[in-house]
């Protein structure tokens, strides 16, 4: 009976966390992963991706040449570049973006994450920074053309509070203090 009820409540919990991922994406998620065969930080983004889904191809040869021939520019260069459903994703992407993009089906040549941001996937740690996810739109395209696909790891926005009204000691000359009078 404790097995049945076990088996039943695995079976539901993966449909819940499921049921956010398109069944096409999952159906067409093979990454094709170039990277250095010694990078630390590019094993623990793989794995990321694995725990989204995706299946994942390793090419331990380093990523400068794959990266030059898919056409994205070394101003967006990192450690690692993959290849996903004819799109390019440099560097250390959060996996729901990739989602995201895939289900949007953009005219683009793929996203960008430039350098290696502490706090990105795979490059977790004690420090976090922001970062942007960045839209490539064209092959050679540079960084400052390129468009903001999402934010991540940002400080809250502070919220707007009006202004505090001015205060006074009530040692300050009447003709100091900002009164608004109407005239007949």
């Amino acid at each position: 009976m404790k097995k049945q009820i076990h088996t039943l409540l695995t079976g539901i919990i993966l449909s819940v966390g499921l049921s956010g991922i398109s069944p096409q994406v999952m159906a067409t998620t093979t990454v094709e992963v170039y990277k250095s065969p010694t990078c630390g930080c590019c094993g623990k983004w793989v794995d990321h991706m694995k725990a989204h889904g995706f299946t994942v191809i390793t090419k331990d040869v380093g990523n400068q040449e794959i990266r030059k021939k898919v056409g994205m520019s070394e101003s967006l260069g990192s450690c690692h570049t993959a290849l996903v459903n004819g799109y390019v994703m440099e560097g250390h992407i959060p996996a729901p973006d990739i989602i995201r993009f895939l289900k949007e089906k953009p005219d683009a040549l793929g996203l960008a994450v430039p350098d290696m941001p502490h706090g990105s996937p795979g490059m977790e740690g004690q420090r976090v920074d922001p970062y942007n996810v960045l839209k490539v739109n064209a092959p050679g395209q540079l960084r400052r053309d390129t468009e903001i696909y999402s934010r991540h790891n940002v400080p809250q926005a502070q919220k707007n509070v009006p202004p505090a009204p001015p205060t006074t000691t009530g040692n300050e000359p009447e003709s100091d203090l900002s009164i608004m009078r109407l005239r007949n």
